[in-house]
C-alpha cells in the first residue's frame, strides 16, 4: 500500500460513511474515503456527485446507503476493503470470488469485477462451484458470459471427432495397466455420451459418417479376435496349452469384454447386425477355445462374458432385428444352449464349493440370464417342428435341464404338435385337388 493512503475505517480521514443494510435489520457502518470510493466505484462517483441529492451525518460526514442481500453483506464490505488494498481473488476461492464478483459488479467496482471474473474463468470448479456459477453468472452481465465458456454446448464437429478418436483407442489391440484404465474409462464415457436420458445424446444416433467409421473399428476388433482364436485352436492341434494359459485367458477377456462393450454401443447405433453375423460364423470356434482355456473354475470371467454377448446376439436375433436363414439360427440355439448350460453349472458348482464366503463370486446379473433363456425359447419357437423335437429332446435328457428352462417352448410344441394334422387340414385338401 502507498504511503499516505486513507485506511478504510479510519473515522479520523473519513469523510463518508458507507451504510450496508438488509432486509433483515442487518446495519454495518464503514467509515470510508470519497476521493477512494470515486474513483474505483462508478455507484459511488454518482452517489457522492453535486447532482445526487446526499444525507449529511455525523457533523461533516455524508453517508451513501446501500441495499443487500443478508447473504452478500460479506462481500460487499470484502469488496469495499479491496478499493483501499488489492488482494489475489485466489485467497476468495471460487465461491467466495463469485460473492465478490456480484458486489463488485453491483457497486460499479469494475477493475475487481474484472479481476475476479478472470480468476473464477481460469480457476478449477468442483460440482458445487458450477451449480452456483450457473445460477449467479448469467445475472451478471453479456461481459462476464465468459465465465460460462466451458459449459457451453459444443459445436457437433468437435463431438463428432473427439467421439471417433475415443472410439479408436477404446477397440483398439488389447492392452495392460494404466492403458488398459485408459480404454475403460474411453468405453465408459462413450457409452455415457450416447445415453438418452433427461438429456439427448452427443451424437446424432443416425450420423452416416458415424456409423460407417464405427463400424471400421468394430470389424477391425472382430478379425483380431478372429485370428487369436484361429491362433489358440493350432496351437491345441499341435501340442496341450502349457504355462501361457494364464496369459491367454487373460487376453481372451479382454478381447470379449471389449466386444461384449462394442454390443452396447451397436445397439444404441441399431447396427448390431456386423456382430450378429461375425457371431453366427464364429460360435463354434469361440465355444472351443473357451472350454479349452476356461475349462474350470479359474476363467469364469472370460466365460461370462462370452454369455452375455452371445446373450446380446440371441436377443437381437429373437426380436427380430436381424434376420437369419432357419440353419443358422438352429446352428446358433444348439451352440449356446450347452455353453450357457455348462457356464451355468459352473457357477452353481462354485457356489456350493464357497459356502457362504464373504468374497463375491463371479456371476452375471439375472437380467442377463432371463433375457438369454427369452431369446433361446423364442428362437426355438421360430424353427420347423422336427428342429424344435431335435433341440426340446437333447434339453430333456440332459442332467442340466434347469438352464435354459425350455418348458414354454416345450409346451408351444406339443400344443402345435397335437393339432397340427386338424389346422393345416386344408393343406391335404389342396393337395388332393392338385
Amino acid at each position: 500500500m502507498r504511503a499516505g493512503r486513507p485506511k478504510i475505517g479510519d473515522q479520523a480521514t473519513s469523510d463518508v460513511v458507507v451504510r450496508l443494510r438488509t432486509p433483515e435489520g442487518r446495519d454495518e457502518w464503514l467509515y470510508c474515503h470519497s476521493a477512494v470510493l470515486a474513483a474505483g466505484s462508478t455507484y459511488f462517483a454518482d452517489r457522492l456527485s453535486d447532482a445526487w441529492p446526499t444525507c449529511q451525518i455525523l457533523g461533516s460526514r455524508y453517508c451513501v446507503e446501500v441495499y443487500c442481500q443478508e447473504l452478500d453483506l460479506s462481500s460487499h464490505v470484502t469488496a469495499l476493503r479491496l478499493l483501499y488494498a488489492a488482494e489475489p481473488c485466489s485467497r476468495f476461492g471460487v465461491r467466495g470470488a463469485l460473492g465478490v464478483l456480484q458486489a463488485a459488479v453491483h457497486l460499479g467496482i469494475n477493475q475487481i469485477a474484472a479481476a475476479c471474473a478472470g480468476y473464477i474463468e481460469s480457476a478449477p470448479w468442483d460440482e458445487a462451484d458450477e451449480e452456483e456459477i450457473l445460477r449467479t453468472a448469467p445475472c451478471l452481465g453479456p461481459q462476464y458470459e465468459c465465465i460460462l465458456a466451458r459449459l457451453r454446448p459444443i459445436d457437433p464437429a468437435p463431438v463428432t471427432s473427439i467421439f471417433l478418436s475415443a472410439f479408436r483407442y477404446a477397440t483398439r489391440s488389447t492392452a495392460a495397466g494404466p492403458a488398459r484404465e485408459l480404454k475403460s474409462a474411453a468405453q465408459e464415457q462413450l457409452e455415457y455420451m450416447l445415453t438418452e436420458d433427461d438429456d439427448s445424446p452427443l451424437i446424432a444416433l443416425d450420423n452416416d459418417n458415424v456409423k460407417s467409421q464405427v463400424k471400421d473399428c468394430v470389424i477391425g476388433l472382430l478379425s483380431r479376435l478372429r485370428d487369436f482364436m484361429s491362433s489358440i485352436l493350432k496351437k491345441l492341434k499341435e501340442a496341450p496349452l502349457g504355462s501361457d494359459s494364464g496369459a491367454l485367458q487373460q487376453e481372451l477377456e479382454s478381447f470379449v469384454c471389449d466386444v461384449s462393450w462394442a454390443c452396447q454401443i451397436l445397439g444404441k447405433l441399431e447396427m448390431m447386425k456386423c456382430i450378429v453375423l461375425y457371431w453366427v460364423g464364429v460360435s463354434s470356434d469361440v465355444v472351443e477355445a473357451v472350454d479349452a482355456l476356461c475349462a474350470g473354475h479359474d476363467c469364469l470371467k472370460a466365460r461370462l462374458k462370452v454369455v452375455e454377448v452371445s446373450a446380446k446376439v440371441l436377443e437381437a436375433v429373437a426380436f427380430g432385428n436381424i434376420i437369419l436363414p432357419t440353419e443358422e439360427r438352429c446352428h446358433m440355439v444348439n451352440v449356446w444352449i450347452g455353453f450357457a448350460r455348462t457356464t451355468k453349472a459352473l457357477i452353481v458348482q462354485v457356489d456350493d464349493d464357497e459356502g457362504d464366503t464373504e468374497t463375491p463370486q463371479a456371476n452375471l446379473d439375472n437380467e442377463v440370464w432371463q433375457g438369454l433363456e427369452s431369446a433361446i425359447v423364442s428362437i426355438v419357437l421360430t424353427l420347423p417342428s422336427n428342429n424344435q423335437a431335435e433341440i426340446l429332446s437333447e434339453w430333456l435328457q440332459s442332467k442340466h435341464v434347469k438352464y435354459p428352462d425350455l418348458t414354454e417352448a416345450f409346451e408351444a410344441w406339443c400344443y402345435r404338435s397335437k393339432v397340427a394334422k386338424r389346422r393345416l387340414s386344408f393343406l391335404s385338401h389342396i393337395d388332393r385337388v392338385s
